[in-house]
């Protein structure tokens, strides 16, 4: 995990903090007993952290969503899973570190996992990518689903990226047939598939490993077709409208939600994932084997008709003809 570090809506707690941090060290520097205040002022830590986080905007959301700290896919495999075999590369280009994935088990449960991956500092982003895949990615994930879709193993993807790389080498290697060809191929895939935004889960870069029979969501994530900054620059021109963006786009969870874009939305601990990554995991391993258990019951034909039948059903509106 990176350094120490906080974000603006948290000032609150830090302030409660660096309280607390100078009456434990006056109470050894004096030896005086003030155990009773100092126990008053975590639970007032504790109650604020609550308090915040309990009602964040949208926009703080997708601040808590790229928290440096949050975990990413390797550390949810790591704590999730056992006996996780990576496999490299899509057998055109090479192997794009942007998504990882592998057979592991889940509670000794044989699944395919495939997950957008970030860094934790320069040397990582770099050879990740800040998460932005290239086409070799999205190949490389749709050639892990056929091996899993082939051997009748389920297969589970984390979403977190801001979306696909746009940059010229992308463009070369056509990003957006990838893309296309995936979306098209996931509907195909006769084993139950669900899909976890895990962080940001952004336009068509989500959506590359975004096809499922369930689209969960981790409380503090965001799904969204376009970033709030891009949305904001776009619309009025200033990137300071972000978070009136934010709130414009419905893309926390519990928008998703309502929506029926998503079907679950999974707690975090206080203060987002990143404040306890195994409770985090817990969460989301109980929440993924639930939905397992579920779809395990369906036959392969039930299977792709679901995940038919379910993008099929979004996007309707109401409205009336004069």
């Amino acid at each position: 995990m990176s350094a120490q570090f906080s974000l603006p809506f948290e000032r609150p707690v830090q302030e409660l903090e660096s309280k607390l941090s100078e009456l434990e060290s006056f109470s050894k520097e004096q030896d005086i007993d003030v155990s009773h205040e100092i126990q008053n002022m975590k639970d007032k830590i504790e109650q604020t952290r609550t308090d915040i986080y309990a009602n964040l905007t949208a926009w703080q959301k997708v601040q808590v969503a790229r928290h440096p700290n949050r975990p990413y896919t390797m550390d949810y495999i790591e704590s999730m899973t056992t006996d996780f075999v990576e496999i490299h590369g899509d057998r055109i280009h090479r192997d794009d570190r942007a998504i990882v994935g592998g057979f592991a088990k889940l509670d000794g449960r044989k699944v395919m996992i495939i997950g957008s991956q970030k860094g934790r500092d320069t040397k990582s982003n770099v050879e990740s990518n800040f998460g932005c895949a290239h086409p070799e990615g999205y190949r490389k994930a749709l050639r892990l689903m056929k091996l899993a879709d082939k051997f009748g193993v389920p297969i589970i993807t984390l979403i977190d990226t801001k979306g696909a790389y746009a940059g010229l080498e992308s463009e070369e290697r056509h990003i957006a047939e990838a893309i296309a060809v995936n979306l098209r191929e996931c509907f195909n895939i006769k084993v139950p598939i669900i899909c976890v935004i895990i962080g940001e889960g952004g336009s068509g870069g989500a959506l590359g490993i975004g096809i499922g029979n369930r689209i969960l969501m981790l409380e503090h994530a965001y799904y969204s077709v376009i970033s709030p900054e891009g949305c904001a620059a776009i619309l009025w021109k200033d990137r300071a409208y972000s978070d009136k963006a934010a709130e414009a786009l419905k893309i926390t969870g519990k928008d998703l939600l309502e929506l029926k874009l998503a079907d679950e939305v999974i707690p975090e601990p206080k203060g987002g994932a990143h404040a306890d990554p195994e409770a985090m995991a817990l969460n989301l391993k109980t929440a993924v084997l639930r939905n397992l258990d579920e779809l395990s019951a369906m036959s392969a034909d039930e299977i792709r008709q679901d995940r038919y039948d379910k993008f099929r059903s979004m996007g309707v509106f109401e409205g009336s003809v004069e």
